[in-house]
């Protein structure tokens, strides 16, 4: 069997969840299968994270995505003879001249209208409004379709009346690294890098609204007017002037100091930021998976997410949930899990367990088994 698996985005210096996924399931698949062969389609770029291997090519390609994916990836794909195509990331050519396989992360952009929603930039506003005109005409034509939970999968089945054996679920896993860094030595060096203050909250906070960054950023702003201890928010790959504008709205600008802005963090330093924090925030709106949400866990830091969408489900009873809606909500998770050691430490116990029941290499073996189902279906 020979394989096409596109991964434009994974080469980019700065990679985010979905060039993740896709890159360790590649990596999987290449310790795990050597009797197949692959051909990786990636958009080249300055970070050659994955080499090739005796059945692993890859071919790189450069210029505007949508064209390469509609025009030249189906050419490619009959080019190098694959018998089928895993698109992903979401979308797909709308014509392929083998059988389509595609990861459908979420369709929260199916659900509402995203185009005027405050808050996305233009290059959001132009994904979500291409990934809104290409997703419901390719479905029909994917031999599977996968998607990362089984909150997702009924999400898909009920918007675009999927209901047949294309569509399946496969988890996410979390990457072996994702542990507890006990190491000063490492810890002390992320810290200066990363100019980190002592007492800490760790949020993954952008621009995307379904991250619910205003909520979390009024929630810990209540909480640091009555806090003694000096704790700071870090929140990565966000802009300070985005919180200086929050600050000003709620005439609170002497706060700034209280937040810190590290910029982009490489992943494999992650770890370590996330050992050091005293609570992970990640109260999002919406979520198809979660990934941080499993990597705090195994970095042994007690997490705070929402009682909505997957995150009930990825998390399994190892996490603080609350109301993502509601601020005062997530401050007062805030304080209980500060100041309730007991509460603390079993989450944070129940969270090392939790983490350890995902594994990329488990999502690869079930992502080759329905590589062979599709080539034997299609034989």
């Amino acid at each position: 069997m020979k394989i096409g698996i596109e991964a434009q985005r994974i080469f980019r210096p700065r990679k985010h969840g979905m060039d993740m996924v896709a890159l360790e399931v590649i990596k999987n698949l290449q310790e795990i299968d050597t009797q197949n062969e692959y051909v990786i389609f990636v958009n080249d770029n300055e970070d050659h994270c994955l080499q090739e291997t005796p059945n692993f090519k890859i071919v790189t390609f450069s210029g505007s995505y949508p064209v390469w994916e509609q025009i030249e990836l189906p050419k490619a794909a009959k080019e190098h003879g694959v018998d089928l195509l895993h698109c992903t990331s979401n979308t797909a050519p709308m014509n392929c001249p083998v059988p389509l396989v595609l990861t459908l992360h979420d369709i929260i952009y199916l659900e509402k209208s995203l185009l005027f929603t405050p808050g996305f930039t233009l290059y959001q506003r132009f994904g979500n409004l291409y990934r809104k005109y290409i997703v419901p005409k390719i479905l029909k034509r994917c031999a599977k379709i996968i998607t990362v939970s089984n909150f997702e999968k009924k999400r898909i089945g009920e918007k675009l009346h999927i209901q047949d054996d294309r569509l399946s679920y496969i988890y996410n896993g979390v990457s072996p690294h994702f542990q507890k860094i006990t190491d000063s030595t490492t810890l002390d060096r992320i810290r200066k890098q990363y100019h980190l203050p002592e007492n800490y909250f760790f949020f993954l906070g952008n621009t995307d609204p379904k991250k619910n960054t205003p909520r979390v950023l009024k929630a810990f702003l209540d909480f640091a007017k009555t806090d003694k201890d000096n704790y700071h928010l870090v929140i990565v790959d966000y802009e300070k002037t985005l919180v200086e504008e929050f600050l000003a709205q709620h005439k609170a600008e002497t706060f700034i100091d209280r937040f810190r802005f590290p910029g982009y963090v490489k992943n494999t330093d992650l770890p370590a930021i996330l050992t050091m924090a005293k609570i992970m925030l990640y109260p999002s709106l919406r979520e198809s998976f979660g990934i941080p949400i499993l990597e705090g866990m195994a970095c042994a830091t007690p997490v705070i997410t929402s009682n909505t969408s997957s995150m009930p489900e990825v998390s399994g009873g190892a996490a603080f949930l609350v109301d993502p809606l509601n601020e005062n909500e997530i401050t007062s998770a805030i304080h209980q899990l500060i100041d309730d050691q007991k509460t603390r430490d079993e989450l944070v116990e129940k969270g090392k367990v939790r983490a350890q029941q995902f594994s990329w290499r488990n999502t690869a073996k079930e992502v080759l088994k329905l590589y062979q189902d599709v080539y034997n279906s299609n034989s």
